[in-house]
Formats: structure tokens, sequence, C-alpha cells
């Protein structure tokens, strides 16, 4: 069956690999329709994801349909139904597992990254990590996991009805972001560098939007706030410019949650970390419920999608559409593979 996988530094091929057999127990046989080209898809292959495997199958964006079932599963995953994967593992036996908190897992292998992934015709996966997406077509499925990363941020930030969040990247996580806070009530301001992106981030449900190349965050930032700052700043970028941005421009006592991770080193006025008294979290992955959380919202018809979704491409356009975002990095959502 055909696969693409990334073998060095800006190099992708389309190779042939055996197609999975009947699956065991436990397990069940997908047929992929449409895998996400994400933002560490194209820094395996510009060479600058220390975490990938070399040569790697990328993809972990799914929406697929199930072609076969081993004995023990669940009579809910049957074959035809439309579904999507988490993609990550857990050992079990970490301090994350041991917390609950297996989106955490210190042993973590993501489909594409550690391991390789779903940008292949067929894939076999324990029925676990099988997830049913109801109403949704296989197309808006590859939209799920990259969202539940942005719902679980909002998680970790306690957002309520009464913060005034701040989302720094308006890219499909950070949209998530955004989606999930305004669901939760709170009032969200978007900030990126990009237009368009802002523009969409409106289409979501942020009231404000700011330019953080043209205007002057700090004093928008006051103005909206009435002189307070944000609640809650999520970091959804991962520079040093916009980790530092986040902790100078949260409120006092407010809650900093940091999805992106920052390609150098950062330095703060860790003044601040203790003035402010500041809450400062990470944000990894995703749980099941923040999976469950976005079919919800996608199936109510109202995300629009549509824009989301910057190129759909077979497998044989794969190169040289990889090569085309690394030259336009700013212009892109979400690139689906469809096999």
């Amino acid at each position: 069956m055909k696969a693409i996988q990334i073998t060095h530094s800006q190099q992708l091929n389309i190779i042939d690999i055996e197609k999975p057999q009947a699956p065991g127990d436990g397990m069940v046989l997908l047929r992929l329709c449409y895998v996400g080209f994400c933002g560490s898809d194209i820094n395996t292959f510009m060479g600058r994801n220390t975490m990938a495997l070399n040569p790697v199958i990328p993809g972990h964006e799914v929406g697929a349909v199930i072609e076969a079932v081993g004995g023990g599963v669940p009579e809910g995953l049957r074959p035809g139904m439309v579904v999507t994967c988490n993609p990550y593992t857990n050992c079990g036996k970490c301090a994350s597992c041991r917390n609950q908190r297996v989106n955490a897992c210190q042993h973590n292998e993501t489909l594409g990254v550690q391991r390789d992934g779903a940008m292949r015709e067929f894939i076999v996966l324990p029925w676990e990590k099988v997830i049913p997406a109801g109403m949704l077509t296989p197309k808006i499925c590859a939209l799920v996991e990259p969202m539940s990363v942005g719902f679980h941020a909002v998680s970790r930030a306690q957002v309520t009805d009464i913060d005034v969040v701040m989302v720094i990247g308006c890219g499909m996580v950070g949209m998530g972001a955004i989606v999930r806070a305004v669901m939760r009530g709170a009032t969200v301001v978007a900030a990126d560098i990009d237009d368009g992106k802002l523009a969409l981030a409106k289409k979501v449900g942020a009231l404000y939007t700011i330019n953080t190349k043209t205007e002057n965050v700090h004093q928008r930032l006051l103005d909206i706030t009435g002189g307070f700052g944000p609640d809650v700043v999520i970091e959804a970028v991962g520079s040093t410019v916009t980790y530092q941005m986040a902790v100078d421009e949260v409120a006092f006592t407010g809650r900093v949650v940091c999805i992106g991770y920052a390609k150098t080193e950062v330095s703060f006025q860790t003044k601040y970390f203790v003035q402010k008294e500041l809450d400062i979290r990470g944000s990894r992955n995703a749980q099941p419920s923040d999976f469950r959380a976005v079919i919800h919202y996608l199936e109510r018809g109202t995300c629009p999608v549509d824009d989301l979704i910057t190129k759909v491409i077979k497998p044989e356009q794969a190169l040289e559409t990889m090569q085309w975002w690394a030259q336009n990095p700013g212009k892109v959502f979400r690139i689906l593979v469809e096999f």
C-alpha cells in the first residue's frame, strides 16, 4: 500500500509498504481517508524536529473509516463507522499516568513523530485509541486532533465566563483555544501577525483582535480590559517574543498557559512571576474528553471548516506542497492529504 515518508531534511518520498492483515484481538483496522499535515510535520520536513524518527511516516490528524475489527473490540466500534483517533501512547506507570493525566505521559510516542504515523492507506490501532466521530465526515475529522489541543489548554487555564482570555497565535491550535474559551463564555482577544488569521479568529468568536506586528499590544490590552490586563494568556506560537509577551501582559494573579515549543532559550523578568503571583502552566496534547468536546462542537455545523482547510492534496503532491509551505509558513491552517 501507499505511504508518505520523510527521509531526511527536505526530502519526502512515496513508498510502498505492506498492507496490514486482519486485525488481532483488541485491534482495529482503519482505512485512512484524510490525514492532516501539522506544524510538527513541517518541522520534521525542515529537519528541526529533534523528537521525530528519521525516516518517519508522518501524520496524526486522522479522518478514517473502520475497515475491520478484531476480537474483543466493543460493539460500539463497527466496520463502516467514521472515526478519528487519539494518536498518543501512555505507559500507565509514570507520574503523569498515575495522576490520570495520560496526555502528558513521560514516555508518550505520538503517531508520526516518535513512531510511524498515519500518512498511509491503512493502519491498525488499539481500539482504545479509536474515537467515533458521530455525524462528522472523514474530512472534518482530520481537524479534530489539532483543535483538541487548544481545547485542552483552555481546560488547563480553568477559563470561566468572567475571564478575559488572550490567545497568542491563531493557527489551528490557537483557533481551538479561541473556540473553547468562547464556548465557556469568556471574552476572547486574538493576537497574531496575520490579518487573515485575525479575521478568521473573529469568525469563530473572538471579540477583539490585535495585530502584534502593527499595533501597540500593551495599550490595546489596557484599553480592552479597563487597565487590568487579560486574566488568562494562552501562548500558542512557541517563540521568545510571544513567551515574554504572555508573562508581561497577563494581569496580576493571572494564568499563563504555554502550548508552543520555543526553539531557543527564553529569558524572563522573573520578578513578574512573584509580583503578579502568576500561575504558569504547560499544556500538552489533549485528553479524551477534549476530543469528544471538539466533535460535539463540529457537529453543530457552525465552524467555518472550509476556511480552516488551506489545501486538499493527493499523496503525490506532498513534496511540492511541503516545499511551498516551507516558503509560506504564515499562510497555512491545515493541509489535508486525501488517500
